[in-house]
């Protein structure tokens, strides 16, 4: 498949007399062309780092996306900007297929540039990409018996065979790099196409949970996480990166008076369908390879109740960035309560719960705590005295502590 990405990408670059690069929805780089130009101006540093390292940072991203390109249903000419290291304009030719955007085939402007009968050339060749990545995304859905197996098999010899069996199914891709992605909770149909995913299935996220949406991801090096986190942010908002039918292309050079573009859902009807309204998700640590997909699916579970409980963090989480809950939401549920910190939690102390997780937060500085309350420090310990009275616990020991935050914590992860 990757040659004939290369094959594709090769023609439009001889169509238009420019080395073109061909990135997915993502903005991650699938293949380029060869640069065989003298002129430092041909390399500019945005154009360079996502050779490099095949993916644009999430500023470029939105950069780009302000000129409407998601929408775009032919090219789009974007103008130099230095400031932001774009030392040369762009032509990009929106990658589509049955209406919805899989990714952006970009060129440099020159001038006068390539003429309308040329770029009509180059915006055929564009939608034989876009249905390669059509074909691919639909393979991931395709697969999601066999991926959901793997997620719901008990441990041992079914489970064996469950991964036997994906592995059968993904051929030489099975050895590739992985994130395991969970958007909790889910309800209703799969995405008609997540960029990059080898498979996605609908699978229980805990056994007296909702349901939730799994995704197996591809990815080309541990440290691209990026796309994994954006395919996530995109599957929780149900619509960023304009994946459904939309408007003829904005003029060329002119930018939209608000910010990046937004389009259709992930399924291409205006809205994700099927994530809630309080929708999370979680990514996983990257993996080579099948062997560990369930420990990976119970990170990204965990990810993504850590999502839910820290809302000031944002609907994604990493596994690799939720602290002290990658522990407490591998307990089984209730396991973390404790009858010292019952009658803190329950309904009638919210503001004496909230001062003493802030508290602790703060690691015990009364100073610190009382700024991030608005509460003056005489009312933070009058505060303190209440919980310590209510609960028993000696706030100056190092495990009365202990005990009182895990608490506080755990029951953020409740359902």
């Amino acid at each position: 498949m990757k040659g004939d990405y290369q094959d594709l990408v090769d023609e439009i670059s001889a169509l238009l007399g420019a080395p073109a690069t061909l990135e997915n929805r993502d903005f991650q780089l699938i293949a380029f062309g060869a640069h065989d130009s003298e002129d430092d101006l041909a390399m500019d540093p945005v154009r360079t780092r996502s050779i490099l390292t095949r993916q644009s940072t999430a500023a470029v991203r939105s950069w780009f996306e302000g000129f409407g390109i998601a929408q775009a249903t032919g090219p789009v000419r974007i103008p130099a900007a230095p400031d932001a290291g774009v030392f040369r304009g762009r032509i990009c030719l929106p990658v589509r297929h049955r209406g919805i955007v899989h990714g952006y085939v970009w060129l440099l402007d020159t001038e006068p540039g390539p003429d309308a009968a040329r770029l009509d050339a180059a915006m055929e060749v564009a939608a034989r990409i876009g249905t390669l990545l059509a074909d691919e995304a639909k393979a991931g859905a395709d697969l999601s018996r066999e991926f959901q197996a793997v997620l719901t098999a008990h441990r041992g010899w079914q489970q064996d065979m469950a991964v036997a069996a994906l592995r059968s199914a993904l051929g030489a891709a099975a050895d590739g790099l992985h994130a395991v992605v969970c958007v909790s909770p889910w309800y209703g149909e799969l995405p008609q196409s997540v960029p990059g995913a080898a498979a996605v299935c609908v699978a229980p996220a805990r056994s007296e949970g909702p349901p939730a949406l799994a995704v197996l991801l591809r990815l080309r090096s541990a440290e691209a996480a990026g796309p994994a986190v954006a395919a996530a942010e995109r599957l929780v908002a149900g619509g960023a990166g304009g994946t459904g039918p939309g408007p003829a292309g904005r003029p060329a050079g002119r930018a939209p008076a608000a910010g990046p573009a937004r389009a259709g859902g992930v399924n291409g009807s205006g809205g994700a369908p099927g994530a809630g309204g309080g929708s999370t998700a979680g990514v996983a640590t990257a993996r080579r390879g099948l062997a560990d997909l369930g420990a990976a699916w119970q990170e990204a579970v965990a990810a993504a109740r850590s999502a839910a409980a820290r809302p000031q963090g944002g609907p994604v989480a990493r596994w690799a960035e939720i602290g002290p809950y990658r522990m407490l939401a591998a307990l089984p549920p209730g396991a973390v309560r404790d009858p010292a910190t019952e009658a803190l939690l329950s309904p009638a102390h919210p503001e004496l719960a909230r001062t003493a997780e802030v508290f602790l937060d703060c690691a015990g500085q009364a100073g610190r705590a009382a700024a991030a309350l608005g509460i003056h420090r005489q009312t933070l310990y009058y505060r303190l005295s209440r919980v310590e009275q209510l609960t028993g616990l000696d706030l100056d020991e190092g495990e009365d502590r202990l005990l009182l935050h895990m608490s506080l914590k755990a029951r953020r992860l409740a359902p």
